[in-house]
């Protein structure tokens, strides 16, 4: 097994109270996102955005980066939106694109969530004996 492992880090959350007009605006979005790739220090590879129309719509930026992905889903009528960063490697850090987002859209309020996506190796034993399932308590 090489000594190295797979560094990776999630941050995902919810906004809610943002502005419908920084909501809507397709545009505006897709270079938050790009900034959000470059404050993360991610490497841009591809950049999609769409707008769904109706009264549930709004906009969605995804972008692809070499270390993986950020996105962000924006419903303008409900004030809400939903962002997620990850990014592999010890080099990125998808904190400083989720402070980036926050800053911008500044939210009323909002939730946030990190995830330790690394690789972290465990041994496998076989020759172990299996540990007992337990009953659940009636």
């Amino acid at each position: 097994m090489p000594n190295d492992f797979i560094v990776g880090k999630h941050v995902y959350g919810s906004l809610y109270g943002i502005p419908k007009d920084l909501a809507s605006n397709e545009e505006y979005l897709r270079d938050l996102i790009k900034r959000a790739v470059d404050a993360a220090g991610a490497t841009l590879a591809e950049l999609k955005s769409w707008r769904i129309e109706g009264e549930k719509g709004g906009v969605s930026v995804i972008a692809l980066v070499l270390e993986s992905h950020l996105a962000l889903h924006t419903w303008p009528e409900y004030d809400y939106a939903t962002f997620d960063a990850y990014t592999c490697g010890e080099n990125t850090d998808p904190w400083k694109a989720w402070e980036l987002v926050l800053r911008e859209l500044k939210p009323k309020y909002y939730t946030v969530h990190y995830t330790d996506r690394s690789q972290k190796p465990i041994p496998y034993h076989p020759e172990e004996e299996a540990i007992p399932a337990k009953e659940a308590p009636a």
